[in-house]
């Protein structure tokens, strides 16, 4: 029987046209040349484009810092919300019915859905799409799954970046998903507008949800498959958590929402909540409070890769090798040890002595990404 074409190609006898450097020179030269082109399509709607600049951004493209030059005056519209939880609670079924309530109120949405890379093969099923087949065909959602690639906080290292292309592409709600967290990865409260926290009957009894650190980032909690035995159990246990909070009069208090998001029972209310919180946000200046301290936490993070970038291209890790042998030794303590490796990646003439105050300065200058947001006052 004649192989079909698809099996050809698979077949261990085929062989593969070897790669033209040049072809691939050209074709990054003219990915290079068409930025504000793609930039315009995904303004436009255009989902492969939009498709293309996130992959552009996550893999850390050399037009990464065009695209971001690109994009800076069309973003920061975008209502961001993050949704985050244990593993089984409903995340993706969840944010697949958020997204049927925004788009019946005729808004483009916008999903990222992080998964998590595993620690021996660094693969990635990016399944979280496969609960969000219903919106395949709506021009007006787009879907995109990225792997963690190793990050740790629940999210993935390019988020930041993914989330300002879809806010320059005109989204009007972009969500993300987080991977499965247990109880301190709240990176995504530094990212989102709103944060969800999910929960499940089940999932623990008081003295668990009074300890987990996730739940301290929490905008809106959601008890998801609330039609199982102990839904109200863990709504009772949660309205006790809230009320433990010291938060002051005029500081958001946490709803708590029941659903069942297969069959978008309590969505409703879950978006109305989501509303309220978005109109305190406006007038309480708590919104461009987070929104700032976003920006401040991109920068801070890009501004670390790089250093981490230069320490990587010391010539054959010689300068450490000698470093770490030396303080192996005993002769050089590891502080200053990683002073002067600092020291060899600064600019010439920059100043190295007086490392606590540079760091003080940095601190008081930077702002305070990981703190529980609803719990300012």
């Amino acid at each position: 029987m004649p192989l079909s074409p698809d099996v050809r190609a698979l077949s261990p006898d085929t062989k593969a046209r070897p790669r033209d450097p040049e072809r691939l020179t050209r074709r990054r030269a003219s990915h290079a040349a068409d930025i504000p082109g793609l930039v315009e399509r995904a303004r436009g709607g255009d989902p492969r484009a939009v498709a293309r600049l996130v992959s552009l951004v996550e893999d850390g493209s050399p037009e990464l810092r065009t695209i971001m030059r690109a994009i800076a005056p069309l973003a920061g519209r975008a209502r961001v919300l993050g949704l985050t939880g244990a593993p089984g609670v409903g995340k993706s079924t969840t944010t697949s019915a958020l997204v049927r309530a925004y788009r019946r109120r005729g808004q483009r949405v916008g999903v990222l859905a992080i998964d998590p890379s595993s620690p021996f093969t660094g693969g990635a099923l990016l399944g979280d799409r496969v609960r969000m087949q219903d919106h395949a065909t709506d021009r007006d959602v787009f879907i995109r799954s990225m792997a963690t690639r190793g990050h740790l906080g629940g999210l993935a290292s390019a988020t930041p970046q993914a989330l300002r292309v879809l806010d320059a592409a005109g989204f009007d709600v972009i969500m993300i998903e987080t991977v499965g967290v247990g109880q301190a990865e709240v990176e995504v409260a530094s990212l989102a507008d709103t944060t969800l926290v999910l929960v499940a009957p089940g999932m623990g009894d008081a003295i668990q949800a009074a300890k987990a650190g996730i739940l301290e980032v929490g905008d809106v909690f959601v008890v998801n498959k609330a039609d199982r035995d102990g839904a109200q159990t863990a709504v009772r246990d949660l309205r006790n958590m809230v009320a433990l909070a010291d938060t002051g009069e005029a500081a958001w208090k946490p709803p708590i929402v029941s659903t069942v998001a297969p069959r978008d029972e309590g969505i409703d209310d879950l978006t109305a909540k989501l509303d309220q919180h978005a109109a305190w946000l406006d007038s309480s200046g708590e919104g461009v409070r987070r929104r700032r301290a976003r920006a401040g936490a991109e920068v801070a993070a890009i501004a670390l890769a790089e250093l981490r970038a230069r320490l990587g291209a010391l010539p054959g890790d010689a300068r450490l090798g000698q470093l770490a042998a030396k303080v192996a030794d005993g002769d050089l303590d590891p502080y200053s040890a990683a002073d002067e490796l600092v020291a060899s990646v600064s600019p010439a003439g920059a100043a190295t002595s007086a490392p606590d105050a540079s760091l003080d300065a940095s601190l008081d200058a930077a702002p305070d990404a990981a703190s529980p947001p609803n719990m300012s006052a």
